[in-house]
């Protein structure tokens, strides 16, 4: 994990960028020339690049300061409106709401915030981020004094972050995510190849689209390192609004669940049942309502879109649904339990479709009408990716034209 520079060196960073002017700067934000002369000199050297052109006129940011100071800038927005939020919230005082400026808070407290808000508990937040305990509860209390709020509430079962803290935690992991893609974006002005993106992968793009994106990806970026994280749709949204996941590939949902995110449909996949090759309904030419209902399924947990449109196969026709049921979304254990067995599965034809080219599982012939889900990518509406995250996505778009060709 990348480290995040002291925020007030970040501070007196973007005043010097917007005032061209440590003099200036100077005057903004009540620091001496020394300390933000200093400052400077730090962050250059933490992230060892040259963000200033130091000229008889004036200091004039260089290229990587210019993409830095985009992202840097950004970040501390976030912070600041999650600290006016969490001050609304929290009922704190109005004086504070007012001048609540990035520069009073630490990084140091922040990690600190988040730690916690994880671990919900002093101990074990202090050795995930390698401090001892009462360094971290120090700056808890010192953040907290800070912002004269309380972010930090002791409970049954264990530490929890206040509705105030709760927002400041949502802002604070956005922009540290922000600060991250500034200091990858400088890493890859020396190497070009190198970056970081999270996805956040549903089942079926697991088997159909992702791995050929990400074979094709790697090839041109091989440093750029690609973390998959699987998980139900509600825990992945979480995780993409806070920051924590770039991109998020699957189902759709409609209508989109939150304002601050957007969707992207790549395809419509069609759904089939499916079963082993074998099974006493694959050689009939013709199954009813009736002989599916009195079957053994594998279905999708309740509240996702592949559940609602089996549920819907029995409802729209007032058929009693099925009684043998099992809850499941791993492929590989679905795909078990169909070639184990003379279970059935409503599954896309996309996430089986090597296991129909196979002849390891077959089709079930009952028509399914309207029974497509929409696949594609789900992005937060004001992230703005670097350059290779925006080449993944780019790939997305591609694999997931392809696959629309297959029915």
């Amino acid at each position: 994990m990348i480290d995040i520079p002291n925020l007030r060196h970040l501070n007196a960073f973007v005043e010097v960028a917007n005032t061209q002017s440590i003099s200036k700067a100077s005057e903004r934000i009540f620091l001496s020339q020394p300390a933000i002369t200093q400052a400077i000199s730090k962050l250059e050297k933490s992230i060892k690049t040259n963000l200033f052109e130091r000229r008889s006129d004036g200091m004039y940011l260089t290229d990587a300061g210019e993409g830095f100071s985009f992202r840097v800038q950004r970040a501390l927005e976030q912070i600041n409106n999650g600290i006016k939020d969490a001050v609304r919230i929290g009922k704190g005082d109005k004086k504070t709401l007012a001048n609540s400026r990035v520069i009073a808070v630490t990084t140091t407290q922040l990690r600190a915030l988040l730690a916690v808000s994880e671990a919900q508990n002093y101990t074990e937040a202090g050795r995930r981020i390698g401090v001892s305990q009462s360094s971290l509860y120090r700056a808890s209390r010192e953040l907290e004094d800070c912002l004269d709020l309380v972010l930090f509430e002791k409970t049954s079962i264990g530490i929890c972050i206040s509705k105030a803290g709760q927002s400041l935690v949502r802002a604070t992991k956005l922009a540290f995510s922000e600060i991250r893609q500034g200091l990858d974006e400088i890493t890859s002005n020396n190497n070009t190849s190198s970056g970081n993106i999270v996805v956040g992968s549903m089942p079926l793009a697991r088997t159909c689209i992702l791995p050929d994106a990400i074979n094709e990806f790697t090839d041109q970026y091989p440093d750029c390192t690609i973390q998959i994280i699987d998980g139900p749709y509600q825990d992945l949204l979480y995780h993409l609004r806070n920051g924590e996941i770039d991109v998020l590939i699957g189902a759709l949902r409609f209508p989109t669940p939150v304002c601050d995110i957007k969707q992207e449909t790549l395809f419509a996949s069609p759904n089939s049942i499916l079963v082993r090759k074998d099974h006493p309904l694959a050689s009939q030419n013709e199954v009813s309502l009736e002989e599916l209902a009195k079957q053994s399924w594998i279905v999708p947990r309740q509240n996702t879109p592949a559940r609602e449109m089996f549920d819907d196969i029995f409802i729209e026709n007032n058929c009693a649904q099925p009684t043998q049921i099992i809850e499941a979304s791993s492929q590989a254990l679905i795909r078990e339990l169909l070639l184990g067995s003379d279970k059935l599965a409503l599954l896309s034809k996309h996430q089986a479709y090597r296991e129909i080219e196979e002849n390891t599982l077959t089709v079930i012939p009952f028509p399914l009408a309207n029974k497509e889900r929409p696949i594609g990518i789900t992005l937060r509406k004001n992230w703005q990716a670097t350059t290779p995250q925006e080449h993944f996505i780019h790939l997305l778009r591609e694999k997931g034209l392809a696959f629309s060709g297959i029915q």
